[in-house]
């Protein structure tokens, strides 16, 4: 049947959209791989090995500046808080996309600003005073090798136009000798520097578990094409260097309203109880800082474990964006000492946003470590305009807490209170303290704080935690900058928004004894977390062998709300995995790029990445190719 003219004209709109479309996918693909390219290209320049780390504030000034960044004493130290020992390089990588390179066009505006005469020139002496006692101060030699720089001056005079060109062209030029440098060696092309590094000394058995009836899988192993073979190879063209592939297709349905099959005991309202509070915080690098948690059990029992967000009582039309946040809890055994822990089992089961696990423990100590994959729980660019007022003053000129702040406040009471008994004591206000301040409250200073401040059985009730804020507001007459300290480092933004926070509960029943939970640390990912997720991914997760001699194998894990995938490297060598998951539907994950590369060290496994829906109200499909870089 012929096509009518409209039909026709239909049609090439829609093939003009496709078409379009594919192009805006190329050249996002394209832009990612570039942006990855330069960032391993600076980190390279100034350490040997992808597997080194950023130790020092003066490191991480040093790799900033040969990424083409001008790092300030305040960006530093944005990112190198007290608690920071080290930064990796994905942690780098989330400091560049934050941070973007100086233009030409903003250098000049800033010069022009202090050019009084407008004629394009600053004198020495001017520039000595600006540049000393403005803003971020240099030191007079940091100045004196400005203006000793011939190009750029003459006769007592800064030409900052000159050197605006000047600096531009030292970054590019920087940067094209990192690239080159990079290039040197071709198995250094695709590389990112993996965190989470596990090593295998303590490897579990692999078995490959059978595909779930909710899910359809396939796996395409793909060898290096022969001489004289024409066939198209089907992995995708940016991975065409590499000399092994495996790729894995998984289909998932919706998961918003799933219940998992593990039932609640019907007698478990008759189980003894034990219950904690606790809080996934986000860091400005990105890197998620949780509590954790002793359990003991004074004899065997069977036990019911689950973990939910904290639903706290948000003001009307305020949304509560972390109850999508997903939750699990490791649960592991201690053997005689902190160091020595083996994993029994994980919160897997689900039931709405509620994630659980039943099984029997044995008498003893226990250590909990809560998780969140990262693909929920991440920085939202969203554009605030404004800020809540926090304090005003009243009719007779007295400070006071605004309503918007009081709800602020109290909910924060609900999220450090973590026994729930309604009040805090030294142990549960320290925790607050280390989170806001990096400081702990020591006695003298709690008996100081329970005399002026109201509190009950030696423990601050909600309304001394509310004049304790006002205290600070007087102490400050008003000014607010310390209360936002404290509520941007609690997640916080300018609209009081909680965005960059979850808090949890987690409830333990047992069945024949008092279970006992305690909150010992508030710290970030622990080299124990990141080994029972390797090993959780092992012994649960299908298992697909990378290269002939079998020593690289990807495990993939399964569940109803996540997808993890975690790399083994038997080898004496280490090895670069680029990772495509540009064929993926409805996915988000947690590093946050379709496009990246890992690199495995020899006798370890890591986690390569977490894969979630990004609509759990929709279907699912994640497509991830593994390519083994010569």
């Amino acid at each position: 049947m012929a096509s009518s003219p409209g039909s026709n004209a239909s049609l090439s709109r829609e093939k003009t959209i496709l078409s379009e479309s594919s192009q805006a996918k190329k050249s996002q693909c394209s832009e990612e791989e570039t942006f990855y390219m330069n960032c391993r290209a600076a980190y390279l320049a100034v350490f040997k090995s992808s597997l080194d780390n950023i130790k020092s504030k003066e490191q991480l000034c040093l790799v900033l500046q040969q990424a083409g960044r001008n790092p300030s004493q305040k960006m530093v130290n944005q990112y190198w808080t007290p608690q920071t020992t080290t930064l990796n390089f994905d942690d780098f990588c989330n400091i560049l996309k934050k941070e973007k390179p100086a233009t030409k066009t903003e250098l000049f505006k800033a010069f022009l600003k202090v050019d009084t005469n407008n004629d394009g020139y600053i004198l020495h002496a001017e520039l000595y005073k600006i540049l000393t006692m403005r803003g971020e101060k240099m030191t007079v030699e940091e100045v004196n090798a400005i203006t000793k720089l011939a190009d750029v001056n003459s006769n007592g005079k800064f030409d900052y136009n000159k050197f605006c060109k000047l600096y531009m062209t030292t970054n590019e030029q920087c940067r094209k000798t990192a690239l080159e440098k990079l290039e040197v060696d071709s198995r250094l092309r695709r590389q990112q520097f993996g965190s989470q590094v596990e090593t295998s000394s303590e490897r579990a058995t692999s078995p490959i578990s059978k595909p779930s009836s909710r899910t359809t899988r396939k796996t395409d192993h793909n060898p290096a094409l022969k001489r004289g073979d024409n066939r198209t190879s089907s992995r995708p063209s940016s991975a065409q260097s590499c000399s092994a592939s495996v790729s894995s297709t998984i289909s998932m349905s919706t998961s918003s309203n799933t219940n998992s099959e593990l039932i609640e005991p019907n007698t478990v309202k008759d189980w003894q109880c034990a219950q904690s509070k606790g809080c996934f915080f986000l860091e400005e690098d990105s890197e998620i800082i949780t509590h954790k948690y002793r359990l003991y059990l004074p004899q065997r029992s069977t036990v019911y474990i689950t973990i939910k967000p904290l639903n706290l009582s948000q003001l009307e039309g305020k949304t509560s964006p972390w109850l999508s946040v997903d939750t699990a809890l490791y649960v592991l055994r201690e053997n005689e000492s902190q160091e020595n822990l083996q994993l029994v089992s994980f919160t897997e089961a689900r039931n709405k946003e509620m994630f659980r696990w039943k099984g029997e423990l044995g008498s003893g100590i226990y250590w909990l470590i809560p998780f969140t994959t990262g693909c929920r729980l991440k920085k939202i660019k969203k554009q605030i305009t404004g800020e809540t007022k926090l304090v005003y003053r009243d009719e007779d000129g007295e400070l006071a807490l605004t309503k918007e702040f009081k709800a602020a406040l109290s909910d924060i009471f609900e999220m450090i209170d973590l026994d729930g008994n309604g009040l805090l004591s030294l142990e549960e206000y320290n925790f607050f303290e280390l989170r806001t301040s990096g400081e702990k409250c020591d006695e003298e200073a709690w008996a100081v704080c329970k005399e002026n401040f109201d509190t009950k059985k030696n423990e601050l009730t909600r309304q001394g935690f509310m004049d304790l804020n006002l205290m600070e507001a007087n102490d400050r007459e008003g000014d607010p900058s310390d209360l936002w300290v404290t509520l941007l480092s609690l997640g916080y933004n300018k609209v009081l928004e909680m965005t960059e926070a979850c808090p949890f509960v987690i409830d333990i029943y047992a069945e024949k004894c008092k279970p006992r939970i305690k909150a010992i640390y508030l710290e970030a990912g622990s080299r124990q977390l990141n080994r029972a997720i390797c090993k959780s991914v092992v012994n649960k997760g299908d298992a697909k062998v990378l290269d002939s001699g079998e020593s690289i194998i990807v495990y993939t894990y399964t569940s109803d709300t996540r997808i993890t995938s975690v790399i083994e490297n038997k080898s004496e060598n280490k090895v670069i995995i680029h990772v495509n998951n540009e064929q993926s539907k409805n996915c988000v994950n947690n590093r946050g790029l379709n496009i990246f590369a890992v690199e495995v060290a020899p006798k370890s496994m890591m986690v390569c990445q977490h894969v979630m829906p990004l609509k759990e109200q929709e279907e699912w499909i994640y497509n991830c190719v593994h390519s083994l870089v010569p």
